[in-house]
């Protein structure tokens, strides 16, 4: 749709010139497509943004009351136009003139969206995504990662994920993503980026999870695996109903792959790494207590040492371990735990263990020399 004949007409060449692309209809006014549009069959539209009555943006969203499934290419002579195109989910926007090589890039990710086999490919099981943040940040359909278009788009991706069902407002996310940029040239990284993620996740049969609505992006995410939220789903459930769930406990324990998005450089994921790593360490006491309960030693014994490895500064699990050895009449382990606990503080951090701590060691020592 353009209201200018000519640009209209200069469109539709291009577009039939494409085998893959069929042009149902061109409109030059509001009028036209409000008369013929509803009935027509159609998943792509090319509106132009500057038109008088109606404009692009408020045209697409017209599309949009028709089917939500539509997907929407902005064309436009002015770049500002664009940041406002995305911000109502539009595929693309193509700047005038539009050269051959443009349009083709545009017409490449239509046929990404509509390609033939695409409905019996396995990652369109909503199911079986799969979402690792223990360790790193791995998302994946079956047995395959989920190929990211840029690298900003995974970025992206995990900060809304580390943010699920929260409205993060569109400056939250160029400060954290494009700090260093250019404000309008992050805004438009952004909106490029979102368009990507967006495409991306349609692929994989997630349409229309991220909205954006007064100056907020939010994304609704559902039908996943993750071991974060299987994480926080046990706790919750042990605060509701005072009893841990310890077959969940144990199979989230066995797949524990390391520290929160350890892998990644991403200077806002700060906060929320500690939160989770802390998390995790929650989880480890309550089957530390568990398992102190049922007299399992052995298990016990297993977690209090990964969560050392886990927290390798902490007095709490090094006295529980201490403890532990000396219950089991093991004191030379619980010496030989405290020296290395000691060491690695003074070596790390310059400190030596807290009072408590030093304290029991010292009961220890003492009963050896007695003995």
């Amino acid at each position: 749709m353009d209201d200018e004949p000519l640009a209209l007409l200069n469109m539709e060449k291009k577009l039939n010139g494409f085998d893959s692309i069929e042009v149902v209809k061109a409109f030059t006014t509001v009028k036209e497509l409000l008369a013929e549009g509803p009935n027509l069959d159609f998943q792509v539209a090319f509106l132009d943004v500057e038109m008088p009555g109606m404009n692009g943006l408020e045209v697409a969203q017209l599309l949009k009351e028709w089917n939500k499934n539509i997907y929407i290419v902005f064309v436009t002579a002015y770049r500002d136009y664009a940041v406002q195109a995305f911000e109502i989910y539009s595929l693309d926007y193509l700047l005038k003139p539009i050269s051959k090589a443009r349009l083709e890039t545009t017409i490449n990710r239509i046929q990404e969206l509509f390609h033939p086999e695409r409905e019996s490919l396995p990652i369109l099981n909503k199911s079986s995504i799969t979402i690792q943040c223990f360790g790193g940040f791995v998302v994946s359909c079956g047995d395959k990662a989920v190929h990211w278009r840029t690298v900003k788009t995974k970025e992206l991706f995990a900060f809304l994920f580390s943010n699920l069902n929260n409205h993060i407002p569109r400056d939250t996310l160029i400060d954290a993503l494009w700090g260093e940029t250019d404000y309008k040239k992050a805004r438009v990284h952004l909106h490029t980026t979102v368009s990507y993620l967006r495409t991306t996740l349609s692929t994989l049969g997630y349409s229309e999870v991220i909205q954006y609505a007064n100056g907020c992006y939010i994304l609704q995410l559902g039908n996943f695996q993750c071991d974060a939220h299987d994480l926080e789903q046990i706790l919750n459930n042990k605060m509701e109903t005072r009893k841990l769930d310890v077959e969940k406990a144990e199979a989230l324990i066995q797949s524990y792959q390391g520290e929160y998005m350890a892998t990644l450089d991403y200077p806002w994921i700060t906060s929320k790494a500690n939160f989770m790593n802390n998390q995790f360490t929650l989880l480890l006491h309550d089957l530390v207590e568990h398992y102190t309960a049922i007299h399992d030693v052995k298990k016990r014994e297993h977690i209090l040492l990964l969560a050392l490895e886990h927290n390798p500064y902490s007095d709490k699990t090094i006295q529980k371990l201490i403890q532990h050895y000396i219950d089991e009449d093991n004191r030379a382990s619980a010496v030989k735990v405290y020296n290395k606990f000691k060491g690695t503080l003074l070596s790390d951090l310059g400190i030596l263990p807290n009072q408590e701590t030093t304290e029991l060691f010292n009961a220890i020592s003492k009963e050896l020399k007695i003995q």
